[in-house]
């Protein structure tokens, strides 16, 4: 699997994540039990699906080896293999944070992704 994974997070939710240093889940990982994660392959897919047209994003880099046992891989979108976390995503795993902002078209700006 893919050593770094991605979470799109809205930046307010992202301050309180730094300001406490590990982040809990958005409202949709709270309510299923898991922070939902995507691979590099997948994370635009998610965010065209998830988070069309909204502003205020953060893109955030994780190392998964840092998650240990509690980040698995489970099928979802079209069997795609995702990576969840059943516990809180603690800072000291983040490689970066960058904002997602929306292009002209209202598709969403990625970084470069690692490979």
């Amino acid at each position: 699997m893919n050593p770094t994974i991605y979470k799109i997070v809205p930046a307010l939710l992202w301050q309180e994540a730094r300001r406490t240093g590990r982040f809990d889940g958005a409202p949709a990982d709270l309510a299923d039990g898991f922070v939902h994660f995507s691979t590099r392959d997948q994370v635009a897919e998610t965010a065209a699906r998830h988070f069309e047209g909204q502003t205020e994003l953060q893109l955030v880099a994780v190392d998964a080896a840092a998650l240990g046992d509690k980040l698995v891989y489970e099928p979802s979108r079209g069997g795609a293999l995702f990576p969840h976390l059943y516990a809180p995503l603690m800072l000291d795993a983040v490689l970066w944070e960058k904002p997602l902002p929306l292009g002209a078209d209202g598709k969403h700006i990625f970084p470069e992704l690692a490979p």
